[in-house]
């Protein structure tokens, strides 16, 4: 089954040889006698191509709940009698990962050195069990039905610039005097750029024409430390920054954010009836360090002087 459903994915008997330290021919002929024992045709076969048959497609969206109904039951076993151990994969946000994640990921492997953490990067989350990914931070909680979820913090997010644009340029005390400011911009889908402001039960949106615009936190990180303009990024992003007095925070009065005020960071996992060890104690692990209300995301990188 699990051959097959390599060949399924791939298209390759070569792939899936290496994946499995066989040879493609066995490979070939283990399908054939797998096909046999069903009596059904599941792959077409030629000198350049391996295609699926309706049947073949067919089994191949079967197996995909079977065999992973199989790996949670492993799983689980592993989890209830096994030390925390092997890989661990991981996605993230960009930002998270590298103002928070990076340096607890160095402690956490000295602290569990049989855990090997892969740590991978990108701002839509992914499909924990199709890309057999352990656990995605993300910005909001999931709403499929096969993950849960459990919060580390709630994030907001904060107006800054540095010290030196400051010097030229009055910081703005109120939302609508952005409009004489050189603003950062955060590229989202459309063309309007809007920073939404909350003081109490009053809300106001600031349109503003970008200076700059860019879809990497980190550039636009990088901006306001060079004196580009006002940037609008996560409050654990410029903590240290802030910190240091390499970026200063502006109206802080103000709830301000560019998408939606009710976010934070998730830890999401597939929903299994027993968690691994590995997943468990990393997430206990920085659960530790982060959460709650005193900002403990702040001073990681000192931590690891």
């Amino acid at each position: 089954m699990e051959l097959f459903q390599s060949v399924a994915k791939t298209g390759s008997f070569t792939a899936t040889a290496v994946k499995f330290g066989l040879s493609p021919t066995s490979v070939s002929r283990a399908l054939s006698d797998f096909e046999a024992q069903l009596n059904v045709e599941l792959l077409r076969r030629s000198t350049r191509h391996v295609d699926l048959t309706e049947a073949g497609k067919d089994y191949a969206r079967h197996l995909e709940g079977i065999l992973a109904s199989i790996q949670d039951a492993q799983n689980s076993i592993t989890a209830i009698s096994s030390a925390p151990q092997g890989m661990l994969r991981v996605h993230s946000r960009t930002m998270f990962a590298v103002s928070v994640l990076t340096p607890l990921i160095a402690e956490f492997t000295r602290t569990y050195p049989d855990i090997l953490v892969e740590l991978l990067l990108g701002e839509a989350k992914v499909d924990l069990r199709h890309e057999q990914v352990d656990i995605d931070f993300r910005i909001a909680p999931p709403d499929e039905a096969s993950l849960k979820r459990r919060m580390l913090f709630r994030s907001e997010r904060y107006l800054v610039a540095s010290p030196g644009y400051l010097e030229r340029r009055d910081a703005p005390k109120k939302p609508d005097q952005l409009a004489d400011h050189d603003c950062l911009a955060y590229l989202l889908p459309g063309n309007n750029f809007v920073w939404r402001f909350k003081a109490g039960e009053r809300m106001q949106e600031v349109q503003f024409s970008p200076r700059q615009i860019t879809n990497s936190g980190l550039v636009l990180l990088e901006l306001a430390r060079l004196g580009e303009g006002i940037a609008l990024l996560d409050d654990y992003t410029v903590a240290n920054d802030i910190e240091s007095g390499r970026l200063v925070r502006l109206m802080p009065e103000y709830s301000v954010t560019n998408t939606s005020f009710d976010e934070g960071i998730y830890a999401t996992i597939l929903d299994t009836p027993m968690v691994p060890a590995k997943i468990r104690v990393f997430i206990d692990f920085l659960a530790d360090r982060v959460a709650g209300a005193n900002r403990r995301f702040i001073n990681f990188r000192n931590r690891q002087n």
